[in-house]
């Protein structure tokens, strides 16, 4: 059953008002920086050798990249962040992000409607993981309905889906609606079918 979570301030509680950035480790500064002002249509507010902030909003920095050139890349099976995630506000953005961010050499690895959230994620140079997502549901009692549905029960990861296709699909006038609603599990598959790393 779905728990909808109040915010912390409606429950008398002191807590942070957004997330303010998010702070990489890098072995190439200008590589990464490249890379992140494709992706997220960052532009550098400040940059040395050492490190680089960048934004792509009103924000001072959303990416702090630091320099370390002799780092080593962290094994697969090691703890630690496994994705950030940024957030589109409709599907025509998402899809238009896409295809800008293909037509530049840049491809996502892993393509999923979740159900509450369609996603394509893409790693960084260093293999570090990003989510470009929307949220699926437009109001609140739709996403209680979809988890008090069982959906999750089912299948908690989500189902692949070919991007190109969606584009096309959404070009051809197809609603966003039918586009991200999730369809069921194939027969004989498992949640963990669905999983690209």
């Amino acid at each position: 059953m779905a728990v909808v979570v109040k915010p912390a301030v409606e429950r008398g509680k002191i807590a942070p008002f957004k997330m303010g950035h998010v702070a990489l480790k890098v072995r190439n500064l200008d590589q990464m920086i490249e890379w992140y002002a494709t992706v997220l249509e960052a532009e550098i507010s400040y940059r040395n050798d050492d490190v680089a902030f960048m934004a792509y909003d009103d924000e001072h920095h959303r990416i702090a990249l630091v320099n370390l050139p002799d780092l080593e890349i962290p094994a697969d099976n090691a703890t630690g962040m496994d994705h950030v995630s940024f957030s589109y506000k409709d599907l025509g953005e998402l899809l238009a992000s896409y295809t800008r961010i293909k037509n530049a050499g840049i491809e996502p690895f892993w393509c999923i409607i979740h159900g509450p959230s369609t996603s394509m994620y893409y790693k960084d140079p260093d293999g570090n993981k990003i989510e470009l997502m929307i949220d699926n549901f437009e109001t609140l009692e739709e996403l209680v309905e979809f988890f008090d549905g069982g959906a999750y029960e089912e299948n908690f990861m989500g189902i692949i889906y070919d991007p190109d296709e969606m584009v096309e699909k959404y070009n051809a006038g197809v609603s966003a609606k039918e586009l991200t609603k999730r369809p069921t599990l194939p027969e004989g598959m498992s949640p963990w079918d669905m999983l690209r790393s």
